[in-house]
């Protein structure tokens, strides 16, 4: 049985594992990726890609080819409430209500302002080959799916993992001086002791991956989710676009989300499955072809530890997610994110051990609030038919005639409608949860925070509000070079280099920043942004608008630009105080 020797290795190949394998490469630290599937996802499973996980894409190498895949932005841009979707009542597929979503593909000025990256929409069952390709460009060989995980044991200067290679049925040995298990929690966590907690079985739901030409029905082109109320059932459906080739109502691929009770066999019996959502969508016998059923619990957990010794957890094996908001996908890869420029570090000599323990103080909070939202989210859109009295007990017509009233413009109804308007746009907590998605804040070892109070959140889930405070995102901005090149901000971190921004008269802070780089041995870059000096000017002021620095202060963002450390204003001993702060975030005491 032969030995391998890696400095990382990395159980599963879903969205974290390959992003992790991809952002290890970029810092130059090997991994070994091993994943006993034998292909990436067969499912469409998630398909929305927020802003922050975008820019990490980015980073990896392969956001222009998943926005030139991905639904075109004008597509994506909102989300719609439906009476039923097709069959004969001369109502069904009538829209109630209309939202935007993630952004309004581009249009909102917010979400433009937050970040260089727009959101998009590409199913993992696309999404995954384009990052397996891009793992294994970076790391040749080293992205082994068929490789079973066997066993694992981890000791005082390692971990040893036996592996089987699924197609010879050969056995060995990796010895690693980290993991990442990104395998769902099916095998490496509950080995060490981790377990995930939280809202198990908040409903069951069937997923119909099919291939069908619904564009008679699905009239409204900028319409993202088809959110549809089933007068047959009284049940809320969902009916998401998959593309691959069109968008809209021309997509070729579609996926339908059916929604059992628990103790429903009907759930259990994929011709039923079939016959029950050919009633409630009202197609009859249209042909279409299905590709997949797949049958999965709505459920909310977090482990109750991300760190054992020298393995983590990331991913579905640290968090699990309802769909609502999309938060599952773009978690796991904000994981993988914030953990591998902190073992790269490590391994390089450049921190100590205590760095790594801020991977669980920052990722499990901003994780367990994702969860949260995500079921609430969840349980929001389940909520509305009960409060429209529209159920089972009443029936078909009963149900028609309430959804009708929804559409009337009749006085009596008015009221009604009001109400139905009113409860469907409560549901922007889902699809306009910015501060969710793009303002969230770390508190751990690794951020040193200042004595300015902290903002008072303008609304804590839809309105983000840019800011440096340390263990805050790194604002964007749109900044030029001194030849008069456009770059965004969040390009000029470069892997694995920490980044010193200061005001365009902090020319001290970047003499400094030479000696600590240079001392501590640590790759930091320094430049100044000013509005007419510096390294980088700032033609709109965009920068200096949101740097809540003087001229002659100085930002310290870290390589997965995050707000580390700043001062103010001009300091006595900026050499001595930027070296404290780079040494504490960098775990030396």
């Amino acid at each position: 049985m032969t030995e391998i020797n890696i400095p990382v290795l990395i159980v599963g190949g879903g969205g974290a594992g390959l992003t992790a394998s991809a952002l290890l490469s970029k810092l130059g630290t090997q991994s070994l990726l091993v994943s006993a599937l034998p292909t990436t996802s067969t499912l469409p499973k998630a398909h929305v890609l927020n802003q922050r996980a975008m820019e990490i894409l980015t980073e990896v190498g392969i956001a222009e080819e998943i926005y030139a895949r991905g639904t075109p932005a004008e597509q994506m841009a909102a989300t719609g409430w439906y009476a039923g979707f097709g069959g004969a009542n001369p109502d069904a597929g009538r829209q109630i209500a209309k939202m935007e979503c993630w952004g309004a593909g581009g249009r909102d000025p917010y979400w433009a302002k937050a970040s260089a990256c727009r959101s998009t929409n590409l199913p993992q069952i696309r999404l995954e080959p384009i990052m397996k390709k891009r793992a294994e460009d970076l790391a040749p060989g080293r992205v082994r799916f068929g490789h079973e995980l066997i066993d694992i044991a981890q000791d005082a200067t390692g971990v040893t993992a036996t592996i089987k290679d699924i197609t010879s049925g050969a056995d060995y040995t990796v010895r690693a001086q980290y993991v990442i298990a990104c395998d769902g929690g099916r095998t490496v966590g509950s080995k060490f002791g981790i377990a995930l907690e939280g809202a198990r079985n908040i409903a069951r739901a069937v997923s119909i991956h099919m291939t069908a030409d619904f564009s008679r029905w699905a009239r409204d082109e900028d319409v993202l989710l088809r959110w549809i109320w089933h007068p047959e059932t009284a049940e809320l459906g969902v009916l998401v676009p998959m593309g691959p080739n069109h968008w809209g109502s021309k997509s070729e691929e579609w996926v339908y989300h059916l929604n059992y009770s628990f103790d429903d066999p009907r759930a259990l019996d994929d011709a039923r499955v079939e016959a029950d959502m050919r009633l409630v969508l009202g197609i009859g016998d249209h042909p279409l072809k299905i590709h997949r059923f797949s049958r999965w619990a709505l459920e909310g957990v977090v482990a109750n530890r991300f760190r054992v010794g020298r393995v983590f957890v990331a991913g579905d094996a640290a968090h699990r997610h309802p769909p609502t908001g999309g938060l599952g996908l773009n978690s796991a890869i904000q994981d993988a994110h914030n953990l591998t420029w902190k073992l790269a570090a490590v391994l390089n000599g450049q921190a100590t051990d205590a760095l790594l323990d801020s991977y669980e103080q920052e990722r499990r909070p901003t994780t367990a609030n994702n969860v949260q939202r995500s079921v609430e989210n969840a349980l929001n859109q389940l909520g509305f038919c009960a409060q429209m009295d529209i159920t089972a007990a009443a029936g078909t017509a009963a149900n028609w005639k309430q959804l009708q009233r929804l559409l009337s413009d009749r006085v009596e109804d008015r009221e009604l409608r009001r109400t139905a308007l009113r409860a469907i746009a409560t549901q922007s907590m889902e699809f306009n949860e910015h501060n969710v998605e793009y303002g969230y804040t770390y508190a751990s070892n690794a951020v040193l925070q200042d004595d300015a109070a902290p903002p008072a959140p303008i609304e804590p889930i839809r309105v983000y509000t840019p800011s440096t405070r340390p263990g805050a995102p790194l604002p964007h901005a749109n900044v030029d070079d001194i030849d008069g090149a456009q770059h965004a901000l969040m390009n000029l971190v470069r892997p694995g280099h920490f980044l010193l921004i200061a005001g365009e008269d902090g020319g001290a802070w970047c003499d400094a920043a030479k000696g600590v780089a240079k001392d501590l041995k640590v790759p930091l870059d320094a430049i100044r942004i000013g509005h007419i000096e510096g390294d980088y000017r700032d033609p709109r002021c965009a920068w200096i608008r949101q740097r809540e620095i003087s001229a002659k202060g100085a930002i310290l963002v870290r390589p997965d630009r995050v707000i580390a450390w700043r001062s103010m204003d001009a300091v006595a001993n900026p050499t001595a105080d930027l070296a404290a702060a780079l040494s504490k975030v960098l775990g030396h005491a």
